[in-house]
Formats: structure tokens, sequence, C-alpha cells
């Protein structure tokens, strides 16, 4: 799907970070916003698919993104990427937080602590310092948007066996999100999230099942598709379109919310 070119520009002169840009929602949410006028820092760890997406963004608009290295769970690396995208389109007015990983999965007694950590690293921590690093520069311009993703998992469904760090993470970024809304309302700072169900994404390459994780599954059977609303996984396109509304001044009066995005999948379970 390709961006409406006849959308207006809803973002002219705004600057957007996004995490986990170099694939799946965040690559559609770059590609949606830079359509619509934004500037694009494209937060991930840059190899060929986080390339292209930059030179896709700079072909549309000449200098509109900015790919940066960066590891989100780790502070330093954020801080920086944070100060170059500042100096280089000279502020943040959005920010996506949309980076994460299934991680380790497993029957809970047989995850180590590693597993555990770098999970929570990740999904958790990297939305810490998303919002740490960015949000001085949005109180400086008195407005801005946050955005994360989380996920039905851990929210609204808890029928994906072994997924306890990952579900984890994802229910703690909703209160996470709930809390900065309310902190930050008093600097017209907006903090919304999203929980997608299944989209069609890479996240499944980050995914690390443990030999014993047989030994907790509970059979189960799931009316035919899993995706009443489509007949199947939702597109990645589907979530930047709900991402840049809440991005946007149509949302203005829109913070706190969590925001369901799954076709009516987590009502079957």
């Amino acid at each position: 799907m390709s961006p409406d070119t006849g959308t207006k520009q809803r973002f002219a002169g705004r600057t957007a970070i996004i995490t986990g840009a170099g694939s799946g929602i965040g690559r559609a949410t770059a590609i949606q916003m830079a359509s619509e006028g934004a500037n694009i820092a494209l937060f991930d760890l840059v190899n060929d698919r986080t390339s292209v997406v930059e030179r896709k963004l700079n072909r549309m608009r000449e200098g509109c993104a900015l790919a940066v290295d960066v590891d989100t769970s780790d502070p330093s690396r954020m801080e920086d990427a944070v100060r170059r995208t500042v100096e280089h389109f000279g502020g943040v007015d959005i920010v996506f937080a949309n980076a994460g990983i299934n991680g380790s999965i497993g029957p809970i007694e047989e995850l180590s602590i590693e597993d555990w950590q770098r999970t929570l690293s990740v999904n958790l921590t990297g939305t810490f310092l998303s919002l740490k690093y960015t949000i001085p520069h949005m109180k400086k311009k008195g407005k801005g948007s946050i955005i994360i993703t989380s996920s039905i998992n851990g929210n609204r469904r808890f029928a994906s066996f072994g997924f306890s760090p990952y579900s984890t993470t994802k229910a703690g970024q909703v209160a996470f999100a709930k809390m900065a809304a309310l902190e930050l309302a008093k600097f017209k700072v907006r903090v919304n999230v999203i929980s997608p169900g299944a989209i069609s994404t890479n996240i499944d390459e980050s995914t690390e099942p443990n030999e014993e994780l047989e030994s907790i599954i509970i059979p189960m059977e799931f009316p035919e598709g899993q995706q009443p609303l489509a007949d199947g996984p939702g597109k990645p396109e589907d979530v930047a379109k709900l991402v840049c509304f809440l991005a946007s001044d149509e949302s203005s009066h829109i913070t706190g919310a969590q925001i369901v995005i799954d076709g009516a999948e987590s009502l079957l379970t």
C-alpha cells in the first residue's frame, strides 16, 4: 500500500522520531508521515532494511530522512541519537516508541535471568529511554505527541503460552503511557498507547522458543479465522494510519488512551 499523495500535509515542518523504523509498523508509519510533510529520524540498528527506508523517503522529499544506528535499550546511544536528531532537524515534535522484540519464550522456570532482562531491556527500558531523552525537547516547544506500541498480549489476551516476559513488558508499557500522559498534560505533550493484534511484520524473527515450551501449551481450538474483520493478519499500513491520527492535531484532545487495533481478534479469547 502506498501513501495517499492527496492527503493534506498534516506534519509539515514537524520532526518525528520512530524507533524500530527499518521494517513493519515503523517503516509503514515513516512512509506515511513523510508523505504528509514530516522529517523522520529512523532509529534502528542500521542495516540494509533501514538504509532502504532512508533512501525511499529521501527520494520522496530530499533531506527528509535520517537513519540513526541505535540500540534503543542503550542509554548513551539513545541520548546521542536524540541529540543528533535535534541538531539535524532542529527539534522533536513526535515520538513513536515502536521498537520491540518477542524475545525468549518458554516455561517461567526454564527462562534464564538473561532471557528475562533482554526482553524487558528492549521493550520496556527502550520505551522509557525513548521518552526520557525526547521529553525535554517537546516541553521546550510546548507541544508534542508520543505514541507507544504495546500489544493485546498482556492487556486483552493471555493465551500466548511462554510469552510471560513479552506480555509483562506490554502491560508495563500501558501503565507507563498513562502515567506519562498525566505527568505531561500541563506541558501540552500527549501520550497514547496502541495495542495491535496480529500484524504482518518481521517481529517473529526475534522469537526464541526454548525446548520446554511444548510442556506448558494447553491445546485450544479457535474459530476459523482469528481476525474476524479480515481474512488474515492486519497490515502495517493499517496501524500507521492510527499512529498518524494520534500524532496529528486531529487528536488534540486525546491523551492517556489505549487503543486496540486487532480486527476483533482479542474478542475471540
